[in-house]
């Protein structure tokens, strides 16, 4: 078994905040109208993607009825919708459309995870609960030894890995503040790796015009060019 897959295992069986594992089975249970007729996953979201990964994405947690329902990160709702077809354009990702977990799609040097897997009330997670997932995102880090980019989906996503850097002992030379587009490189021995902020690709960055589609393609840009250096 893969560690990779250990940490899958794990994810899923978590049972650190008992009121989230309440709260995704109450979703599973009472459903979206729009999805009464699908068997909703109702559990903790495991990251996805390529074990051999140079690029990770971090996002905040899934979301209520597209990853809680459908299981894979970023799957099922607007916010994949406008992911999904930016990593699709960069050659991330095999198709543009994230529809459940067996539609086809699959990555390429790319691994998707979130700072919280269980899909919290009104989206919000509290410190305790990112603290009580914090081990995952550490792990995920140990097990993709190729890694050379990772970008945050939104403040805390940032938040999540830089302190996951600095719990591995890197060294971090740039600007902490988050602000879209915003770099900074964290070393340690001979391993260099470049965080990449960007806004989170919600309805309420995207519909408003926080987040366009040229500003979101050049951040895969940009970690391809990190990549062919």
């Amino acid at each position: 078994m893969s560690a990779l897959t250990r940490i899958e295992t794990a994810v899923v069986r978590c049972r650190r905040c008992p009121e989230l594992r309440a709260y995704t089975a109450q979703i599973a249970r009472d459903k979206k109208r729009a999805h009464r007729d699908c068997v909703y996953w109702g559990k903790p979201v495991p990251g996805f993607g390529d074990p051999r990964a140079r690029v990770a994405i971090v996002g905040l947690a899934p979301g209520a009825h597209g990853s809680n329902r459908t299981g894979r990160p970023f799957t099922g709702d607007a916010s994949g919708g406008f992911l999904y077809p930016a990593l699709h354009r960069a050659g991330f990702a095999s198709q543009p459309d994230a529809v459940d977990r067996g539609d086809g799609l699959t990555l390429s040097d790319c691994f998707i995870t979130a700072a919280l897997r269980c899909a919290p009330p009104h989206n919000k997670p509290t410190p305790g609960e990112l603290r009580n997932c914090f081990s995952y995102l550490v792990a995920e880090f140990d097990a993709l030894r190729r890694l050379r980019v990772a970008i945050a989906l939104g403040s805390i996503a940032h938040s999540a890995i830089l302190r996951m850097l600095r719990a591995r002992d890197f060294a971090l030379a740039g600007t902490a503040a988050f602000a879209h587009g915003a770099e900074l490189i964290a070393t340690r021995r001979a391993r260099t790796v470049t965080v990449i902020a960007s806004y989170h690709p919600s309805r309420q960055n995207t519909n408003t015009g926080k987040l366009t589609v040229p500003m979101f393609d050049a951040i895969f840009r940009r970690a391809k060019e990190l990549l062919e250096r």
